[in-house]
């Protein structure tokens, strides 16, 4: 089964979802697509899940395609999940800014996604072998960091 999810923000992502209503797969595909209007033959369609029945179609999913969301991107790793992921973008209207750029580039440079530039590599991209990276998160220094910092702004000691 594949799974994708377009966020949940006020946003469309209609791009995703037309590319991946392409495909040419018997496989079970079912989505979240939030805000976009959308209707499909060959995709369940959702507007907006549950958290649990979000989690329980990223558990089951093979493969799971979603926007450059953080959170998003971290529920997956936290289930060992393969996933293909696309920055929305400020010039299409799909966001404020082009900071999904940023995010798809980190996870993809450490090994922890797939990352999709181009919407006509995803058949290629769903057939890839890939196993991503063990997700290690980076609280503990990020709130060491942070505490060093204030600490430095107001002038005490660490």
């Amino acid at each position: 089964m594949i799974f994708v999810t377009l966020g949940t923000q006020d946003k469309k992502f209609k791009r995703l979802i037309e590319a991946v209503d392409k495909l040419d797969t018997k496989e079970k595909i079912i989505a979240q697509v939030g805000s976009t209007d959308y209707s499909s033959d060959k995709i369940e369609i959702h507007k907006y899940l549950t958290e649990q029945e979000f989690n329980r179609y990223m558990k089951k999913a093979r493969v799971v395609i979603t926007h450059a969301g953080v959170g998003t991107i971290i529920q997956g790793l936290k289930m060992n999940k393969t996933m293909i992921v696309v920055a929305r973008k400020k010039e299409y209207k799909e966001h404020v800014n082009n900071h999904q750029e940023q995010i798809l580039e980190t996870f993809a440079k450490d090994g922890y996604i797939i990352p999709m530039r181009d919407f006509k590599d995803l058949p290629k991209l769903l057939d890839m072998q890939f196993t991503p990276k063990k997700y290690k998160s980076n609280n503990k220094n990020f709130k060491k960091e942070l505490k060093n910092e204030i600490q430095d702004l107001l002038g005490l000691e660490s």
